[in-house]
């Protein structure tokens, strides 16, 4: 454990950071199950839904540096075809 005041506090800022970000990636890939689960019963408006859904998850996550920003147009990318195809 550190004995510096501010690593401390580094510490503790990084595990908040690491909970939020967990949660974040968490919160994208159920959004992803849910256009992979509309595609499977054959529902192509609400696989079109979660998919805009998705995307707005996957471009949060990019600009708060959760994922890179060319993983999220990536899984964009893959998500939209998916969602497409029903």
């Amino acid at each position: 454990m550190a004995n510096i005041k501010s690593q401390k506090k580094r510490n503790l800022t990084n595990e908040k950071a690491r909970q939020r970000h967990r949660a974040d990636k968490r919160e994208k890939k159920t959004a992803t199950h849910r256009v992979e689960a509309a595609v499977a019963a054959g529902d192509a408006e609400t696989a079109r839904a979660e998919a805009t859904r998705a995307g707005r998850l996957l471009d949060k996550a990019a600009s708060k540096g959760v994922i890179h920003k060319n993983q999220a147009a990536n899984r964009k990318s893959g998500v939209a075809r998916l969602a497409q195809g029903v």
